[in-house]
């Protein structure tokens, strides 16, 4: 089972066993991590998941798809290694995952 580590804005951690093909998003909800409300359940259009992936782990994640890079295009947070976590799928390479989460969202 990977594991994934939530990091809040103020710096509290979350670390998370998950399931192998969670998303990182219904692991977060499941978990009661705060900051991820996930208003349309996955759906990939709301980007109340959204997360910052440090560069090392980007690099191990698909490209986001269209319809991602829409909704992170209407954040005025967005940065570079913005991420919605529903689009997150979680896999064995993922063991070991960190995201952060922005400010705006606490």
């Amino acid at each position: 089972m990977p594991k994934v580590t939530y990091i809040e804005f103020n710096g509290t951690r979350h670390p998370i066993e998950a399931q192998i093909g969670a998303s990182v998003m219904e692991t977060a909800v499941d978990n009661g991590v705060p900051g991820i409300d996930a208003d349309c359940g996955g759906a990939c259009s709301c980007a109340t998941c959204h997360v910052i992936v440090p560069d090392e782990w980007l690099e191990k994640l698909e490209p986001p798809c269209q319809e991602e890079e829409f909704m992170l295009d209407l954040h005025p947070e967005r940065t570079a290694n913005s991420r919605l976590s529903c689009q997150i799928d979680l896999a064995p390479e993922l063991d070991g995952l960190v995201v952060q989460l922005p400010e705006f969202q606490m």
